[in-house]
């Protein structure tokens, strides 16, 4: 989601929620700490120079269970950011302390903001050699080819 869709949907809400992909809720007296831009240049395996930037969101839970944010304060640190920090119109990314320090995604579902899973990639899958598609097989079709067969005492288990 870019951040110029979550301004639009803040003030039609009562209420921020943040839901994870297993279903659990960010506890409501969570606090934004940090809204930023991220820009990280680096190098991919294929050997070429990128840069991404990012709008990212700090979500903290702190021992003030009474603590909620309203949209409009919320609007009002998003404000800031972008005066302050000369932020860009770009995909958010919420950080959001589980086990270790995770980063998601953000879509909406209507109801409340979705933390969304974000997953690593190749990013020059032509350099690196790897197949566009995998290879498909049969289980049936590994059983019957004896090649890919083990015997007892064959030594291949």
């Amino acid at each position: 989601m870019k951040l110029s869709v979550l301004k639009t949907l803040i003030p039609t809400l009562e209420t921020i929620t943040f839901q994870l992909e297993n279903g659990t809720f960010v506890p409501s007296h969570f606090h934004v700490t940090e809204v930023g831009q991220i820009i990280k240049n680096f190098i991919d395996c294929g050997g070429v120079t990128r840069t991404e930037k990012t709008v990212n969101f700090q979500l903290w839970n702190a021992d003030d269970f009474e603590h909620e944010l309203k949209p409009g304060k919320l609007l009002h640190i998003i404000s800031l950011s972008e005066e302050k920090l000369g932020i860009e119109d770009g995909e958010i990314e919420v950080e959001y302390q589980s086990e270790t320090i995770g980063k998601y995604g953000l879509e909406f579902n209507g109801e409340h903001f979705l933390l969304t899973n974000k997953t690593t990639a190749c990013l020059a899958p032509d350099l690196c050699g790897i197949p566009k598609d995998k290879p498909k097989f049969k289980m049936i079709d590994l059983a019957t080819n004896p090649s890919n067969s083990c015997t007892s005492g064959g030594g291949c288990c």
